[in-house]
């Protein structure tokens, strides 16, 4: 990548989707969150589908409480909220690679993607509802 002029507003950052793989074994997923960090920006945010019918309807094989209540965790990590436990309080690139990390629950983390944006509080929104609710496809 090359360096960046001074005068450009854009800033680098990554971002993961958090996917609901209700049948590990067949690898079959759907999105119900995304994480997004800024290393530049000094941001790291995380938006996630909290309605729990929504869950169900997704993913209607899974203990949906049990995901909502992990869902909630993640964000709450995120946002580096001390009740979230050791893990939240590292810095925000450590929580990123922690919440990006690879696992075989049934929540996992996609590949790690990257862009550029002038604002990632609304780049995160933007992820979330053209690839997490599908508002705005």
């Amino acid at each position: 990548m090359s360096p960046r002029a001074a005068s450009d507003p854009t800033v680098p950052y990554s971002f993961a989707f958090l996917r609901v793989v209700p049948h590990v074994h067949t690898g079959a997923f759907v999105n119900v969150g995304v994480v997004l960090h800024s290393r530049p920006a000094a941001y790291l945010g995380m938006r996630v589908i909290e309605d729990e019918a929504r869950l169900a309807d997704l993913a209607p094989d899974t203990d949906t409480e049990l995901l909502a209540r992990y869902l909630r965790s993640c964000r709450a990590i995120a946002a580096g909220t001390r009740e979230a436990g050791p893990i939240a309080m590292l810095s925000p690139p450590e929580r990123f690679h922690w919440l990006t990390s690879p696992r075989s629950d049934v929540l996992q983390p996609s590949a790690v993607h990257e862009g550029v944006t002038r604002d990632p509080a609304a780049e995160l929104d933007r992820l979330f509802r053209a690839c997490v609710t599908g508002v705005g496809r």
